[in-house]
């Protein structure tokens, strides 16, 4: 691993770094240093800093104290625009993309290639088409970015950071959302660009990730750099260590054991041109997973469920009927569905925690008035119950972690103590400490007789916390694994089609 440049002076350097915000300091002395030729990972717990190093090297944030170097020569970015004129470029966790426009002037948007003073809006596409070629994405240069899927959007992401003149790219979770073949095609990507001599940060919650493509890693914890060496020296039960100031054991629970009353039953929902003829049945106390491919329908299948979309076919809940197409019906009646979605569809990211906490039951805590204290009370004990970490009740939620956003979307969706609850990618973009966090809580929500879907694409999550699962292929529920039988082989086998489909497992 490792380019012929890698043992080079750094291109960027952090030396005593600190950030501060008001009165609480972030980031406390971080020493830092990105090398041409090399893949370095940043890791550490939601909340730990990442975050804030990446803005400050990339000219989004100015530092506190300490200096940074560009070049061995103190820099001081006035903006990001100012940091890509020095070919330092970011792709951010969150897409930054304008919606309305072409994927072509998404790339070129501010950089447009120009003949005389016109446009020369053909050159921007044919170099568009070479760079998504380059990642074998197969969307249109001129298609609006409104109309891509969210894996389509992180791709237009990374080529428009590709069609960069790049020294230095920072790279915040790109893997996220991206499945097991767009995260090959990314890692050929990364190694060329390291080959070349650029110089990658590379910041993942997926451990193996790390070591399958990073040369180097730092561990921040609680703003300060705790850990750094070759990524051949630390294994991933180290790093996972050195995040999280203690040893994890067992990950996942013990399996809460299902009761005999089956709370919610699912016969033959179709919603149009997503699912066709999809059953379940879900036991009180049981977790039951959702697998299948990105595209398979599972989103399309559990908002149908949760009242999100048009559907035919019958939900029942404790042997009543649902309504379609109303959420409320189903919230009152006690199921909810926690979205996949969190920055786009599950938080208003420019309010607080408190106003995004009671929302949606607004009516609980006003009559006619909000009662404020009300809704404070029910914030303190959510903060309290989810290990919700947070320097301020009144901070927006747009400035909190990605592990205490998922927190605080937990605490909203349960705050009714439902019977029933969906949950989408419960951990997505999440460290590995929070995961355990939300792993337990699922158990125990489990063993006090809650009723719970999970879906996820990570397959050790989907094993580790179901005790029956099935699998969706192209709009069909194509099997149903449990037991000793929820195995990576067998949901695999059934989520790439290999045993046909048309039989709906209940």
């Amino acid at each position: 691993m490792g380019g012929a440049y890698a043992m080079t002076s750094p291109i960027l350097a952090l030396e005593g770094v600190s950030k501060s915000f008001g009165p609480i300091e972030i980031l406390h002395s971080v020493d830092f240093a990105l090398r041409p030729g090399e893949i370095h990972a940043l890791i550490g717990e939601n909340g730990a800093g990442k975050s804030t190093t990446m803005k400050i090297i990339a000219g989004y944030l100015d530092a506190s104290g300490g200096k940074v170097t560009c070049d061995g020569a103190p820099a001081t970015f006035t903006s990001s625009r100012e940091a890509e004129a020095r070919g330092i470029v970011m792709i951010h966790q969150e897409f930054n993309l304008a919606e309305h426009l072409g994927v072509d002037q998404n790339i070129f948007l501010g950089r447009e290639i120009k003949k005389g003073w016109r446009l020369d809006h053909a050159a921007m596409r044919q170099k568009t088409q070479e760079l998504l070629d380059q990642l074998n994405c197969r969307i249109d240069p001129s298609q609006p970015v409104s109309s891509l899927s969210v894996p389509d959007k992180q791709m237009v992401e990374i080529a428009k950071a590709l069609s960069r003149d790049l020294r230095v790219l920072i790279m915040d979770e790109p893997t996220a959302v991206l499945t097991e073949r767009e995260c090959e095609i990314l890692f050929q990507q990364v190694e060329r660009l390291r080959d070349q001599g650029v110089a990658i940060l590379y910041t993942s919650h997926k451990l193996s990730e790390v070591k399958r493509i990073c040369d180097r890693v730092s561990v921040l914890r609680d703003g300060a750099m705790v850990k750094s060496g070759p990524v051949s020296e630390i294994s991933e039960d180290e790093m996972a260590t050195a995040m999280v100031g203690r040893e994890l054991t067992d990950l996942y629970p013990a399996k809460a054991i299902p009761q005999d009353k089956i709370l919610l039953e699912v016969e033959n929902l179709s919603v149009p041109g997503k699912v066709d003829h999809a059953s379940l049945h879900l036991r009180r106390g049981e977790v039951l997973g959702i697998g299948g491919l990105v595209g398979s329908g599972r989103t399309e299948f559990a908002e149908a469920i949760a009242g999100l979309r048009k559907r035919s076919g019958q939900v029942r809940l404790n042997g009543q009927e649902l309504p379609a197409d109303d959420v409320r019906a189903a919230m009152n009646a006690g199921l909810v569905y926690l979205t996949e979605d969190r920055k786009g569809a599950g938080l208003l990211l420019e309010k607080g925690l408190r106003e995004n906490l009671t929302l949606p039951y607004l009516e609980q805590f006003g009559r006619p008035l909000i009662d404020r204290h009300s809704e404070e009370a029910a914030l303190e004990k959510a903060i309290a119950d989810f290990a919700i970490r947070v320097p301020s009740p009144d901070m927006l939620v747009g400035n909190l972690s990605g592990g205490n956003q998922q927190k605080l979307l937990l605490a909203k969706t349960l705050l009714n103590d439902p019977q029933v609850i969906i949950i989408d990618e419960p951990t997505r973009g999440i460290d590995i400490g929070t995961k355990q966090q939300i792993y337990d809580l699922i158990a125990k929500l489990a063993a006090d007789g809650h009723a719970i879907i999970v879906i996820s694409s990570e397959m050790p999550e989907l094993i580790g916390l179901a005790s029956r699962a099935l699998v969706m292929h192209a709009g069909h529920v194509v099997g149903e694994v449990a037991g000793e039988e929820v195995t990576e082989q067998n949901i695999v086998r059934l989520a790439m089609g290999l045993t046909g489909h048309g039989e709906d497992a209940a």
